[in-house]
């Protein structure tokens, strides 16, 4: 494309417009939200993705990403918490702005503590709100500048964010951007909305020693849900911040701090024994209850179920049982029969999928002291067969089932509730990049399953990246409603985990092409991997939980 003198050539959805050298791409944005039923959050300029508060300099093919594209999602979240932490910062002073840690989401909520001698009490709760609220009406620039790597932490550690100080000793690049918002200055990994403006839908509660900062989901990107509080999984992320704790290792930062030290084999091993010691005790609770004959296992994609089933089985022997373990794919209807989705494609998430009544059928047989046969799903085939795996249950036996549909209790009606033991598993991540930019659990659990599926199944980092939003869709509707009813959860994130994925994960992404759909998320993913220093696998027990993803388990 030719450019004329002062001007820019610029194709948006197949036609070329005129625009002035330097124009923001706010403006233009502007010009083409009309057309989206969501704010526009940043552009994509051949290919690469730019704030809005950037300024064309070439003629460009530009597309929008807004708040209900996952990428737009993540800059609207990041951009409140940066809003909260200036709020914060205005109200009680830096210092308490840089104590403060986001720690984990409950639902659409997010959640916030302080560090030991720092807190916000309801009144100053309510105080940050109104000026949140405040410095959304004055809609405020948000501004970014690479400042050189000696500056930028000269900087953190003026302002007393000392994870931030932590995490750039381990940066390789010679410059790091820091966002500025008035006299606030921040750092966080992704990309910011141009102005204070953009972040209108947000609530603030007090919360459990902390707040709860309350953003819209990607659904619907300009409403506020009504807050969840969800206490049982409240605790158990609790528990693995607690175990963070113990160990000294908060941040990426004290990760590699740890690393670097040479007390990785020792950090692996006294996670492994958390983990264990967890598990012993969802054992010992289900020895003590009275008739207990079937463990109901639920969980998202990658959560480790399979390994947590057979160590629990385990622990479950070590009290005179006789455990058996059944997969509720199973139980899956032949693939001809599958229910198809909206779009047409067999829907196998869904409930209908499965032949629930034929396995209602045959726990309540197995109740009754009889024998019943057990069917295996020929995956190739696509059609349920029965081998010869034949089981009765005497009076130690008990049957640990696993699958998606574990805890809701329409898998499993025709069971008295007292027979019934229900565990929710999920890698629930405790560990930040720093104290403003928490890891989702999604992340940690969707690099978990790139590495396995190219092992085990032949997959691409592309297909498998392709398929995660599905996979996410399937575990919002089936599995996260129930996840308040189990009896225990079980986090089976281990805080050394993304240092040992690191290796595994980084060329399955780096074999994404430019152009490809998928290209943005694993060039995100191989980002933020940049901040681990590497760990092997040579040094994970054979029965740990992370071998089910990297190899070399004991259970395969």
């Amino acid at each position: 494309m030719g450019r004329g003198m002062g001007m820019v050539k610029i194709r948006i959805d197949g036609k070329e417009k005129l625009y002035e050298e330097g124009i923001k791409y706010e403006i233009i944005a502007r010009e083409y939200q009309h057309l989206y039923r969501e704010p526009i959050a940043l552009v994509i300029i051949n290919g690469k993705i730019r704030e809005l508060m950037k300024r064309v300099d070439r003629d460009c093919e530009l597309t929008f990403a807004t708040y209900g594209d996952a990428l737009g999602h993540k800059t609207y979240v990041r951009s409140a918490i940066m809003l909260l932490m200036k709020a914060i910062k205005d109200v009680a002073g830096y210092e308490t702005a840089a104590a403060a840690k986001v720690d984990f989401a409950i639902g659409a909520g997010y959640y916030c503590r302080f560090r030991e001698g720092y807190c916000l009490d309801e009144k100053q709760i309510v105080q940050v709100k109104e000026r949140m609220q405040e410095l959304v009406e004055a809609d405020l620039p948000v501004t970014k500048k690479a400042y050189p790597a000696e500056e930028a932490v000269a900087l953190f550690r003026k302002y007393g964010m000392n994870d931030k100080v932590k995490l750039f000793r381990y940066r390789r690049s010679s410059t790091i951007n820091v966002f500025c918002l008035g006299d606030y200055f921040d750092y966080y990994y992704g990309y910011m909305l141009p102005s204070t403006g953009y972040v209108s839908c947000f609530d603030l509660l007090s919360y459990e020693n902390g707040l709860i900062l309350l953003l819209p989901d990607r659904e619907e990107p300009e409403k506020l849900p009504v807050f969840e509080p969800r206490k049982k999984l409240f605790q158990t992320l609790m528990q693995a911040g607690q175990w963070g704790e113990e160990m000294g290792i908060d941040t990426v930062g004290d990760l590699n701090d740890q690393i670097c030290q040479g007390n990785i084999a020792e950090m692996i091993l006294v996670q492994e024994a958390l983990q264990e010691r967890r598990i012993g005790e969802i054992a010992r609770d289900i020895a003590r209850r009275e008739g207990v004959k079937f463990v109901m296992i639920a969980g998202p994609s990658s959560s480790g179920k399979t390994t947590f089933s057979h160590r629990l089985s385990i622990q479950l022997r070590s009290y005179g049982m006789k455990p058996h373990t059944i997969g509720l794919d199973n139980y899956y209807v032949n693939h001809d029969s599958t229910p198809l989705d909206e779009d047409g494609n067999p829907d196998y998430e869904c409930l209908e999928a499965l032949d629930v009544e034929q396995f209602n059928q045959h726990m309540v047989n197995l109740l009754a002291g009889e024998c019943v046969e057990l069917p295996t799903f020929n995956f190739k085939t696509g059609k349920r067969e029965y081998n010869g795996r034949v089981v009765k249950l005497g009076p130690d036996d008990i049957l640990v089932i696993e699958g998606i549909h574990g805890l809701n209790e329409r898998m499993s009606h025709s069971l008295p509730a007292e027979s019934k033991y229900k565990i929710y598993i999920s890698a629930l991540t405790c560990l930040n990049v720093d104290e403003h930019n928490r890891i989702p659990t999604t992340d940690g659990r969707l690099l978990r399953r790139l590495v396995r599926d190219a092992r085990t199944r032949g997959a691409s980092a592309q297909r498998t990246i392709e398929m995660w939003s599905s996979v996410r869709r399937g575990e919002e509707k089936y599995i996260f409603p129930f996840q308040e009813q189990a009896d225990a959860m079980f986090n089976s994130a281990l805080i050394y985990e993304l240092a040992v994925l690191k290796q595994y994960a980084e060329p399955l992404l780096f074999s994404i092409q430019k152009g490809e759909p998928e290209y943005h998320e694993a060039k995100r993913l191989l980002k933020f991997l940049e901040y681990f220093l590497g760990v092997s696998s040579e040094m994970l027990p054979q029965n740990s939980l992370c071998r089910e993803f990297v190899g070399g388990s004991i259970f395969e």
